[in-house]
């Protein structure tokens, strides 16, 4: 693959497990054209922050990934030859297709997601195998306008990103990749979030 001219954009909203400290150490060794940290006070919302980090992308398309390692930056090129493969709009990371996978989830979570992203098919038909996931390259201004799109929060923004797009025809690639839960920290999946994630289904399934 030819070079690729990039920057690595982190918003952080305010997290205390240090990201912010150790952004500000890559910047340095980097250089602050590489590294762009770009944190806010508080966390006001997955919505809300790529708007933000939108702001200060420069390039024609934009990676969206978790930065706690659960998205292995070793699929970058993989999403970019797919993009550059189908001219994309938008290319997905997918654990449900071919050699995609989960590791680090016990058996309730994993049935969970399977048993979401089974209905999720069944009611919406989005032309993707994996909706909740957030690893995915987005043309810079088809992510612009779908964010000017949708109004969920939470599980559901990532669910309702891929349903506009197919609404606005958009064109949807897929990778397979293997997400790895944290090894740091703790990832919640309680009640709460599978109502809300249940409301804003079938919210999107009345109004899609």
């Amino acid at each position: 693959m030819t070079a690729i001219n990039y920057e690595i954009i982190i918003i952080d909203d305010g997290s205390p497990d240090g990201t912010r400290e150790v952004a500000e150490q890559l910047a340095e060794i980097y250089g602050p054209d590489r590294i762009l940290l770009r944190p806010r006070e508080k966390k006001l919302g997955l919505g809300t922050a790529y708007i933000h980090g939108i702001k200060h992308a420069t390039g024609n398309y934009v990676i969206i990934m978790d930065a706690d390692l659960s998205h292995h930056p070793k699929f970058i090129p993989e999403f970019i030859r797919k993009q550059k493969e189908g001219n994309f709009d938008i290319v997905s990371g997918t654990r449900y297709k071919g050699n995609g996978g989960v590791y680090g989830w016990d058996l309730k979570r994993k049935i969970i997601s399977r048993g979401a992203n089974f209905i999720t098919q069944i009611l919406l038909r989005p032309g993707a195998s994996d909706l909740t996931g957030s690893f995915r390259l987005y043309r810079k201004e088809v992510l612009q306008k779908l964010i000017e799109k949708c109004v969920s929060k939470g599980y559901v923004f990532q669910m309702e990103m891929i349903v506009r797009a197919r609404q606005m025809n958009y064109t949807i690639g897929e990778v397979p990749i293997s997400f790895v839960d944290r090894v740091y920290g703790e990832s919640k999946l309680g009640g709460n979030e599978i109502v809300s994630f249940l409301k804003g289904l079938l919210t999107l399934f009345a109004t899609t």
